[in-house]
């Protein structure tokens, strides 16, 4: 992989976390239909997904409807964006207020494959007791 590949797959990553944080956009307007993804730990959501619909089903449903009817999650901090050719990885803090008033906040790295601009891997670390909490207390 060339600088040039890095360089774009890391703008194109930090100009999706901005939109996010910003309200307009989601890191997951990047994922490939074939994407994979990997949450690691033990969190009620740890495992492998085996494509984006299982990944957006299984997880990233159920979890923004945990934020139906107070701020849904979104990046307060992007701490570092650091590409090395079709690799990404991200350092971020969220935080959301769930849909019983009580704030969410946890630190995430995700390490993001990309192909033409698309994400086709995903793995995400995370606090697990702070999303293991949110989803045992709030149910969608």
């Amino acid at each position: 992989m060339t600088d040039t590949v890095a360089d774009a797959n890391r703008r194109t990553v930090s100009e999706a976390f901005e939109a996010w944080q910003a309200g307009t956009g989601h890191p997951a307007d990047l994922f490939a239909p074939e994407m994979t993804w990997r949450v690691e730990g033990r969190s009620q959501a740890a495992g492998d997904y085996a494509d984006r619909r299982a990944f957006v089903d299984a997880v990233l449903v159920p979890f923004a409807r945990r934020f139906e009817g107070g701020e849904p999650l979104r990046p307060t901090a992007i701490r570092a964006v650091v590409a090395d050719g079709d690799t990404v990885a991200v350092r971020w803090d969220g935080r959301g207020v769930a849909s019983d008033g009580v704030p969410y906040e946890n630190a995430y790295a995700w390490f993001l494959t990309l192909r033409d601009g698309r994400i086709v891997d995903g793995v995400a670390f995370f606090d697990d007791a702070a999303f293991d909490e949110l989803w045992d207390r709030v149910r969608p």
